[in-house]
């Protein structure tokens, strides 16, 4: 099967299409055909040699996957060969062949192409995770979402409006707020030229935002803590603008917030369950029913991987970039 490494830290130049053996499934595990995957920020910072793969996943580079099962190992529930299928893998999904735990795998709805499903996972998964789980946004309450034309962000904006909540978010340029809006955030600011805490404040009457969904860090830590109301939730999905920050404890303290940090990939495979389910009673019938959609920027073929990584990395798109096998 082809497959995509990098041989050593770098940049794109370091990216190599390879032929490699067909990986073998465990008992619990899918072999998958896989026809699409997903770009994320970590396969940039894993080329980089900066986040390396947890241990016993591939060095293949791709945490997103669809195809369709090709085999099943004896103990592997609920799928049989033929099966179109998505999910998040620790590593593996830049291949034509990848193994997935069988509880890890969820089923294509009918109404979504494999290139439309690979764009799924990942952002859905963290956003419905930051939001509800961790966020525990509820109807009514209003949404900060910063990184809005994002894959994570564009999740965010569709599954906080469609469970009646009320987003304010963020891009980096007129383009992207307008497509931010279109997804069906009430307000999209340009945080380069604009103040997102006065539309905040401004959208929720004074109190402020309930929960934040931060892909940025430290450029919007200070205006994020201004932007919560008392008891607000701050969740750290990315460290795009820097990790380090002032801070001052008594603001936490006597406002009650909560920052809460979270990241999929070194999640345990319990979590990644426990994750998945969650995904397929939460957001797996909004996108049955066309409520929700997968916003996709551009798709790839495998050979143009680097210009792939030069578009994200270029912070060019809008939605989620696709390999397609």
């Amino acid at each position: 099967m082809r497959a995509v490494l990098a041989r050593q830290p770098g940049g794109v130049e370091v990216l190599e299409i390879v032929d490699m053996p067909r990986p073998e499934p465990g008992p619990e595990d899918l072999l998958v055909r896989n026809f699409a995957a997903g770009l994320n920020r970590a396969d940039l910072l894993q080329r980089r040699g900066l986040y390396p793969p947890p241990p016993g996943d591939p060095d293949i580079l791709g945490l997103e996957f669809a195809g369709e099962v090709a085999a099943a190992g004896a103990a592997a529930c609920c799928f049989q060969r033929g099966d179109r299928v998505f999910g998040l893998v620790g590593g593996g999904a830049y291949a034509e062949f990848l193994t997935v735990n069988a509880a890890l795998a969820s089923k294509i709805p009918d109404n979504l192409s494999f290139d439309a499903a690979a764009a799924v996972p990942e952002a859905f998964c963290t956003a419905n995770e930051s939001l509800f789980k961790l966020g525990k946004l509820a109807p009514g309450e209003i949404a900060l979402v910063h990184a809005g034309a994002s894959g994570v962000g564009s999740a965010a904006i569709q599954l906080a409006s469609a469970r009646g909540a009320t987003v304010v978010a963020t891009a980096g340029s007129p383009e992207k707020a307008s497509f931010c809006k279109n997804l069906g955030a009430e307000r999209a600011v340009v945080y380069k030229t604009d103040d997102f805490t006065s539309a905040v404040m401004d959208v929720s009457d004074g109190r402020g935002a309930d929960v934040i969904i931060d892909l940025v860090g430290a450029t919007h830590w200070e205006r994020n803590l201004a932007s919560l109301r008392e008891g607000g939730r701050l969740i750290v999905v990315g460290i795009l603008g820097g990790a380090r920050v002032n801070l001052d404890l008594s603001v936490i303290l006597h406002r009650r917030i909560q920052v809460i940090g979270t990241a999929l990939r070194r999640r345990s495979r319990h979590d990644k369950i426990a994750i998945t389910e969650r995904f397929q009673q939460g957001v797996l019938p909004l996108l049955e029913a066309g409520r929700i959609r997968p916003v996709l920027d551009r798709v790839f073929p495998l050979e143009e991987v680097k210009a792939a990584h030069e578009r994200m990395e270029a912070n060019l798109n809008s939605g989620k970039i696709i390999l397609r096998m």
